[in-house]
């Protein structure tokens, strides 16, 4: 996405956007359409970029294997500064930019944004219970008919300590 910085005055610029995800580079798991808030801050020598991306993404439940959608939010922001300078260290949310530029490209920024806005554990809802071990069974749908093994005795040692209340007085 490319937004021109050319004409516009030094302040502060909202800017709403929404449309296809491919306007955006996105696509898979991502889903559906998205809308994009802007907040730029524009100075003489410096672009303070505040970002809020509302997306859908379709997931495959880590519990059940269901699939779902799920609304994601990247909120981040991104510092532009003029000049030819660049420093010792990097850093990922700076970019320098010739003085001349007159539009800058947030693409990359949204890509990486949006694909560390995506959760580790995927899950349909917080109470799914998941799959049976032994047959599989959709523990959300219905309860199966396995039966509970006893506890191998090895394990009984470790069952015992659990029982111990935290002052180690019984």
């Amino acid at each position: 996405m490319i937004l021109k910085i050319a004409n516009l005055s030094d302040g502060i610029h909202e800017m709403f956007f929404d449309g296809k995800l491919s306007e955006i580079g996105l696509s898979e798991p991502f889903v559906n359409s998205y809308k994009m808030e802007l907040h730029m801050d524009k100075r003489h020598n410096q672009i303070v970029l505040g970002v809020t991306l509302t997306l859908d993404a379709k997931f495959t439940c880590d519990r059940c294997l269901a699939e779902f959608i799920q609304p994601i939010e990247s909120i981040f922001k991104h510092v532009y500064l003029f000049g030819t300078e660049l420093p010792e260290d990097e850093n990922d949310s700076l970019t320098y930019l010739p003085f001349d530029t007159d539009k800058i490209d947030i693409s990359k920024e949204i890509f990486d944004y949006s694909q560390i806005a995506i959760p580790l554990k995927k899950v349909c809802q917080d109470d799914c219970k998941g799959l049976c071990l032994r047959c599989g069974t959709n523990l959300n749908i219905k309860p199966c008919d396995c039966k509970n093994e006893e506890i191998d005795e090895r394990w009984l040692p470790l069952q015992q300590l659990k029982n111990i209340p935290q002052d180690g007085i019984k």
